[in-house]
């Protein structure tokens, strides 16, 4: 599965790599990990929660992350931690507020703050794909509730931008089942 993840992580940044004049930057796009129910406002991981949050940090050892980057709330700060903690990083966080075209702009401009970097962000179903639209990446549908195991690789390289879809941690159960929202 390691192997699985660096071949991906690669074959996205191979091609910007080889033409472009100055690095791209890489932003690697997560939901954060299963939620409990309460606080109902904000609520901290499960324990499967705990453990995708693990597994992220395993899956992007090797991916030279120098940022991350998460919203206020307890979730996305318990996801991103245990990869801030192992490779050293401070979280930057931009807090949710207001419409969410307007959090995912903020989001994008806290990106673009980090040019020729590897940047991960965490945040949430209703979030992920509109910071990735937000980053000149394609509009995709929201993510369903109960989806988790999404990994976007956004390798943006001027004015373009392409995403790569992969998966970390246990599979959603829409990856089994099917997601309306995914169709």
């Amino acid at each position: 599965m390691r192997r699985f993840r660096s071949a991906i992580l690669t074959l996205a940044f191979a091609p910007a790599i080889a033409f472009a004049q100055a690095a791209p930057t890489v932003a690697i796009i997560v939901r954060h990990a299963e939620k409990g129910t309460t606080p109902a406002n904000d609520p901290p991981l499960t324990d499967a929660g705990t453990a995708r949050a693990k597994a992220l940090a395993a899956a992007l050892v090797n991916a030279h992350v120098q940022a991350v980057i998460t919203t206020q709330l307890v979730r996305t700060k318990d996801t991103a931690k245990p990869t801030a903690q192992a490779l050293g990083l401070t979280m930057e966080t931009v807090p949710v507020s207001g419409a969410v075209a307007d959090h995912a702009k903020a989001v994008a401009d806290a990106v673009r703050k980090h040019v020729g970097q590897t940047v991960l962000v965490v945040g949430h179903s209703n979030t992920v794909t509109q910071i990735i639209a937000a980053l000149g990446g394609p509009k995709l549908p929201d993510l369903c509730d109960s989806q988790y195991s999404n990994f976007y690789t956004l390798v943006i390289d001027g004015a373009s931008a392409r995403v790569v879809l992969s998966s970390y941690g246990a599979p959603s159960p829409e990856l089994a089942t099917g997601c309306p929202a995914m169709k």
